[in-house]
């Protein structure tokens, strides 16, 4: 959040990334649990999918660590939206996934004052929005595509 000024600085830009390395987390936890519901047949684009939030992880807590601001930490284990006893029900739970780190790839928009972390942010973004297109298709949601990824529903 912008300080008592209104002025995003960049201890808001990496407070921002730090929320956002904190979802890329779960993400990557949560993969986990997708590639088991999905069983060996649809394992390999969960596998994708986690292995792309890594590297997102990875390139964020390069940067915070560069920048000396402490980057957030994975946890053991995250709580589950809802069970996953399905196919159906594991690629639902990547759209969760990948709709929570778009949320929080536009909180860095919206916090960011460097450009190259704008470009990072619009790129992972993306990055999210497209994979969540895939897994609303095979969880049968609708749309599968959202016009203002990242932001809340109305």
């Amino acid at each position: 959040m912008a300080d008592d000024s209104g002025t995003l600085t960049m201890s808001t830009e990496n407070a921002a990334l730090r929320e956002a390395l904190a979802a890329e987390h779960v993400a990557v936890w949560g993969y986990g649990v997708v590639g088991a519901g999905l069983g060996p047949t649809g394992r390999g684009r969960a596998t994708d999918a986690e292995t792309a939030h890594r590297d997102v992880r990875d390139q964020v807590t390069a940067l915070l660590a560069e920048r000396k601001a402490n980057p957030v930490r994975e946890q053991a284990a995250y709580e589950l939206p809802f069970p996953v006893l399905s196919a159906v029900d594991a690629a639902a739970l990547a759209v969760v996934l990948e709709d929570g780190t778009a949320a929080a790839w536009v909180r860095v928009l919206d916090q960011a004052v460097e450009r190259t972390t704008r470009e990072l942010a619009v790129g992972w973004l993306s990055g999210a929005e497209v994979r969540a297109v895939g897994w609303r298709g095979a969880a049968g949601k609708k749309p599968v595509t959202s016009a203002l990824p990242g932001l809340p529903k109305k």
